[in-house]
Formats: structure tokens, C-alpha cells, sequence
């Protein structure tokens, strides 16, 4: 099998790379041609001068993209002929109408498509460690092993199309939910006055533990927020589940109440900052706090 790669930033950058040191990428292309002829020097693999190019002794396409439109222009560039029979795979974020139209875009030129959403963030990509949420047909999700295999820790088909997509909206939320509690907690502890190593080594082993507590926690007490998940990524993906949850009747409570002040921080100049950002805000929550 051999792929095609559209989309070289800090996550499609690693996804791709693992993917041409396990002999599996065939070509690649990205918007801003500067760096798709820097990963080649560095992979040694072909760059496509266009898109619909990549289709050239390609099995599959993959895209790691930003936005719903891009994943919309993307696909349509690559339904053309030569796509007969191939395989999209899109691991951005998006709507999950925007994954089913995705699919039925593709199934009118002959091509499958898969919405494969992410997470794991910037470790996970650099180090093979993503989770892949698959939705689409059983069968293509089980073709597309290897290169899941190749990209990350592991894969999981979750239904039809969009249901990669969903699960990730659900995603989304939990960790909205845990960004808030971790940031507001340690905020709560500085307060206390309590020594905030010892603090997120107790809390981090028990009942409240977690990845982000672990991972997080000492560099957002020294007021470091080097982006494994940027903020502003968020913050899009958080306006993708509200709509969701709205068009359900329903509401988000920890989704509505996160939203406002990651516009706060963007506003700020912070939106390319971690989501850990938030302890920004959270340590303003005490009045000796400026």
C-alpha cells in the first residue's frame, strides 16, 4: 500500500513522517510549498505540484487540515477520475456533516472516504501515539490498518460516516472539562498557599489523575504553555460542538462555560498557547491574584 499526504503542520508533519520511514508514503502536498520541499530533503519523498497529482501510485489520500472548508475544497480537488476506487482519509476536526458530505462528494466521483479524527496531540503525533475515531465503512477502516498502525497506538471503527467525527465532538468535550477542573484546582491550591509540585504529584496518582494534570500541571505553575494542543484548535473545535449540541435541542454547560474565556486569551495573544492556557484566567479567580 502507498499513500499520499496533504497537510504538513505540527501534527501532519510527524504523521507523515512516520508513514515514509515505514516505506508507506508515496508523495505529499502542502499549501505552503516551502515546507513540503523541506520534508522532502528530509524523507525523501516525492512533492506533488498539485493535489489531484498525489493520485499517481496512491492507494489513499490522507489530509490533516485545519477547517471545514479546507477539508470541503480538498475533496473536491481530489474526486476526479483517476480517484476511482481509492480511499480519502481526513484526520481533521470538522463537523460531522461535514465528514457526510465529504463521503457523498467522493462516492459521485467512484472514491471511498473515512473520517478519521485525532487525538492525542503533538506527543502523541511526534512519538506514533494517536488514537484514530473512525467512521465509515467497516471494510475500508480494516484496509486502512496499516497506515493507522504506521501513525498511531491505535484505531477504532466507531460506525457509518461522521461517527468519527462525533466521537470526537465527545472528545472535545471531556477534555473542556478537564482543562477547567485541573486549571481551576491548581489555581485553588497557589491560593492555599500550598507547595504545587507536591500538589500535582498527590492529585496527579489519585481519583482526580489524569494525562493533563501529569502532563501539564508543572509547566502551567511556572507559567509555561508550549503548545501540544493550541488553544485557538480548541476553541474552533469547542464552536463545531455547540452548534452539534444545539442542533440536538440540548446544551453543554463545561462547553459554554469554556468558550468565553478562550476568547479572552485569544483576544490576549494566547490562542497559539496550550489549552493549559487557561490557568491564565483560572488564577484570577482569587483576589490577590492582579
Amino acid at each position: 500500500m502507498k499513500a499520499g499526504f496533504i497537510g504538513l503542520g505540527s501534527m501532519g508533519w510527524h504523521m507523515a513522517g512516520h508513514l515514509a520511514r515505514k516505506g508507506l508514503l508515496a508523495a505529499a502536498w502542502n499549501r505552503s510549498g516551502d515546507k513540503a520541499k523541506k520534508f522532502a530533503a528530509e524523507f525523501g519523498v516525492h512533492v506533488a505540484a498539485r493535489p489531484e497529482w498525489l493520485w499517481s501510485g496512491c492507494d489513499a489520500v490522507i489530509l490533516c487540515v485545519t477547517a471545514d472548508a479546507q477539508v470541503l475544497e480538498m475533496v473536491d480537488v481530489l474526486a476526479v477520475p483517476a480517484a476511482q476506487g481509492k480511499l480519502v482519509i481526513d484526520t481533521s476536526t470538522v463537523a460531522r456533516e461535514t465528514a457526510v458530505e465529504a463521503a457523498a462528494r467522493l462516492k459521485k466521483a467512484g472514491a471511498r472516504f473515512l473520517d478519521a479524527p485525532i487525538t492525542g496531540g503533538t506527543e502523541g503525533a511526534k512519538h506514533a501515539k494517536l488514537t484514530f475515531m473512525v467512521g465509515g465503512s467497516k471494510l475500508d477502516c480494516n484496509f486502512a490498518a496499516p497506515l493507522f498502525e504506521a501513525m498511531g497506538a491505535r484505531h477504532l471503527h466507531m460506525g457509518g460516516h461522521g461517527a468519527g467525527q462525533a466521537t470526537k465532538a465527545v472528545n472535545q468535550v471531556m477534555c473542556a472539562g478537564i482543562n477547567h477542573a485541573v486549571t481551576e484546582g491548581l489555581a485553588f491550591a497557589e491560593a492555599l498557599g500550598l507547595p504545587l509540585d507536591k500538589v500535582i504529584e498527590v492529585t496527579g496518582s489519585g481519583a482526580a489523575g489524569s494525562w493533563f494534570v501529569q502532563n501539564r500541571g508543572r509547566s502551567m505553575v511556572k507559567g509555561e504553555f508550549p503548545p501540544g494542543f493550541k488553544l485557538a484548535l480548541h476553541h474552533k473545535d469547542l464552536l463545531i460542538v455547540q452548534r452539534m449540541a444545539h442542533a440536538l435541542g440540548g446544551k453543554l454547560p463545561v462547553t459554554e462555560a469554556t468558550i468565553a474565556p478562550y476568547e479572552e486569551l485569544m483576544r490576549q495573544g494566547f490562542g497559539g498557547e496550550d489549552i493549559s492556557a487557561l490557568y491564565r484566567i483560572n488564577q484570577k479567580l482569587f483576589p490577590h491574584r492582579d
